[in-house]
């Protein structure tokens, strides 16, 4: 029944903008040898666009291999860097780069941090650091190139040995500078984070099994919780994510056959909202979404055995799939095969994936003339600074009504002893006032106050603070 369904279903979908990408070349070495574990010869896709050549780096069981796709109907291995580990024992590897250097990790054996100087393309790149260290393996990596910080994730190496993360200032490039390790978010104990994405020194954590969080690492020394989420639909491990270009929405996968991906309203940060779940619309119950990308407004995943899938988000909470390609010819299973990791982000809007046992895929990609850098919005942490005022606050079992208000607020609350000359004002969500009440003497016990909201203030979220010498009470209001 479901595979005479299907059709019917694909046939509705492509009546509806969906389409099969536009294949524009491949890249493949048939005689690297594939990892013990999966049988995986590649792993993670990187890319750049340097002196008017763009390349993909795609990583291997040998190393790592800078494909030229200046042409994407002709790509060629430009050049090659062997990684200090190689051979079959090799799953993972890992890339980011930050002013002209790649930086390159491994997850298996007697590996190291590789820093490549790509400056020199198309003729030459230089391995101008290879060390363990201070790294010897790690599972992912993310740079904030807004603040110079490499985070480094389920990695070992250095006197610091394993850390479930660790953070490390490249403001020299080649001189890496320890500022921390972490694995406590906010009371979430993690045993290990599996992958990041981080902006402006806010980091989204995912956690494998433990769950998800945001942090604030301005200031690495003291650290910042947000946020934690370890209750969500679909809830398995916790793999990956990426954060929309205006900051509001998280888009997150756990590394589960059959879980859909998640959409995390994070407008407001302190408060997170999973406000959607969709998959790859496919009659395959052992999908898996594996990686993430956003760029404008479009998502990019790659799908174990499902391959490329592209998601219009104008609609955040409900994105529309418009492009897919299958680079796993092979069937359907329960292990890890197919598309590994996906890129986006050349100037050229083609889109580059890395197929396990296929290798690299270059696509058309539905460019908009979008720029998906100038286009970063920074996240709102402003509720960090209401929340410290709530600290400070008591609990008086206030009510407000109504909710939402227009022309006036009321508020019931019972107090213990009376509270002279208590200052009342509207606090936007920035802890700005933006109307100040008269002042009021409370008495003790149950009572109710009414506050006259006028003219000129706009509908959204906003608290109500009142405050004496020794008393203070926040909570929220709804304005229409």
């Amino acid at each position: 029944m479901k595979l005479l369904f299907l059709p019917f279903l694909l046939a509705c979908g492509l009546l509806f903008g969906q389409q099969e990408a536009n294949l524009l070349g491949t890249w493949n070495d048939p005689e690297l040898e594939g990892s013990f574990a999966y049988d995986n010869t590649y792993n993670e896709i990187w890319g750049l666009a340097i002196n008017g050549h763009e390349y993909a780096i795609i990583g291997s069981t040998a190393g790592t291999h800078f494909i030229d796709v200046t042409d994407p109907t002709q790509p060629f291995e430009a050049h090659f860097v062997a990684g200090a580990q190689q051979g079959g024992v090799v799953v993972h590897r890992d890339y980011h780069d930050y002013n002209g250097y790649l930086y390159a990790v491994c997850d298996e054996g007697a590996s190291s941090l590789q820093i490549i100087d790509f400056r020199g393309l198309p003729d030459a790149i230089e391995v101008v650091y290879d060390s363990a260290t201070k790294i010897q393996t790690a599972h992912n990596i993310f740079i904030d190139t807004a603040t110079a910080k490499l985070y480094v994730f389920a990695m070992d190496g250095g006197p610091q040995g394993y850390s479930a993360m660790r953070i490390y200032d490249i403001s020299d490039p080649l001189n890496l500078v320890y500022r921390g390790e972490f694995n406590n978010f906010g009371g979430l104990q993690v045993g290990h984070v599996h992958d990041g994405y981080v902006r402006d020194d806010i980091a989204f954590l995912n956690s494998g099994g433990s769950g998800f969080a945001i942090m604030n690492f301005a200031d690495p020394s003291t650290p910042e919780a947000i946020a934690t989420l370890t209750d969500y639909p679909f809830r398995g491990y916790n793999h990956s994510g990426w954060l929309s270009d205006d900051a509001r929405y998280y888009y997150m996968a756990d590394e589960n056959h059959g879980y859909d991906l998640k959409i995390l309203d994070v407008s407001d940060p302190c408060e997170l909202q999973v406000v959607g779940t969709f998959d790859a619309e496919v009659a395959n119950v052992t999908s898996i979404p594996h990686n993430q990308l956003v760029a404008c407004n479009y998502l990019y995943v790659s799908y174990y055995y499902d391959g490329l899938r592209v998601y219009d988000i104008s609609d955040p909470v409900n994105p529309e799939l418009t492009l897919y390609y299958d680079t796993y010819s092979a069937a359907n299973g329960s292990n890890y095969k197919g598309a590994w990791g996906v890129f986006p982000f050349l100037p050229s809007g083609n889109i580059l994936i890395s197929d396990m046992q296929s290798g690299l895929f270059v696509f058309e990609g539905p460019s908009d003339g979008c720029d998906p850098i100038a286009n970063l919005r920074p996240v709102d942490i402003s509720c960090l600074e209401v929340n410290a005022i709530k600290d400070h606050t008591q609990d008086s079992g206030i009510q407000i009504f109504p909710q939402p208000a227009s022309e006036l607020i009321q508020v019931s609350l019972t107090l213990p002893k009376s509270q002279e000359k208590v200052n009342a004002q509207l606090l936007d969500i920035n802890g700005r006032s933006v109307q100040r009440f008269e002042n009021v003497s409370l008495q003790e016990g149950q009572q109710t106050l009414t506050f006259d909201l006028g003219t000129g203030i706009s509908a959204g979220v906003y608290y109500l603070q009142l405050q004496s010498e020794q008393w203070q009470v926040v909570e929220k209001v709804l304005i229409q």
